[in-house]
């Protein structure tokens, strides 16, 4: 009787998968390169635009506009926004000084709900602004459309930003990228600990700037037409 004899074939290792080992390695090298770029993009955003950053009414340069920056006027909860308040306080203040003598109210309208223009007109007619002299901006949606439609919108291309200073860098970085000759006025700012969500998201805007000016250059609206609420 004849007997078959069974060969087996040694599986040679796929050496083309990675190990977790390698793809750990991996993931190490990439977040320790995407941390270096966010702290570099930081580093040059706030270096290149301290000049312009003002902090006192007395070496504020003045100018005929001021771009009054938009955030909520509440929190979660419905608390007050500390940066909502202390940035209306500031605008009123250059208006009421001569520093300025027109504000773009420039913020997010994206539904009949929520108007960050509407919003900031209210609180600035309650510290004295007049109505005539605040021009809203219904799309002011990030930074950099507050930025480039206060120049292709609204033709202006010197003017004073006003919020809180981290802010202002990145609004001033962004300004000097697209040609618009503008200083910055500091809004007093929050106490420490009162919204690190908020400074995070800040330190990780920065370098969306950077590419937005350099490389994405993202459409605008061109409207300035608010949502309404509609009629029931």
């Amino acid at each position: 009787m004849r007997t078959r004899t069974l060969t087996y074939r040694r599986t040679q290792p796929m050496h083309w998968i990675p190990t977790l080992k390698t793809v750990v390695k991996a993931c190490i090298v990439v977040a320790f390169g995407g941390t270096i770029v966010v702290l570099a993009c930081n580093w040059w955003v706030v270096r290149r635009t301290d000049a312009q950053n003002y902090f006192t009414l007395q070496s504020l340069p003045s100018n005929d506009i001021g771009l009054v920056l938009g955030t909520s006027k509440a929190v979660v909860g419905g608390r007050e926004n500390l940066f909502f308040r202390y940035r209306m306080e500031a605008a009123a203040r250059l208006y009421l000084e001569g520093k300025v003598k027109r504000l773009i109210l420039s913020g997010n309208n994206d539904s009949e709900y929520y108007n960050e223009p509407n919003d900031m007109r209210l609180a600035l007619l309650k510290l004295g602004v007049p109505d005539e002299v605040m021009i809203p901006d219904f799309a002011g949606r990030r930074t950099y459309d507050s930025i480039v439609r206060c120049r292709e919108v609204f033709r202006q291309d010197r003017i004073t930003v006003i919020s809180q200073p981290f802010h202002n860098a990145r609004a001033l970085f962004l300004a000097q990228a697209v040609g618009v000759d503008a200083v910055g006025f500091s809004a007093q700012d929050v106490p420490d600990g009162y919204s690190l969500r908020t400074l995070l998201r800040e330190y990780l805007a920065r370098p969306r700037a950077v590419l937005d000016v350099y490389l994405l250059s993202p459409a605008i609206e061109r409207h300035n037409q608010p949502i309404a609420r509609k009629r029931s």
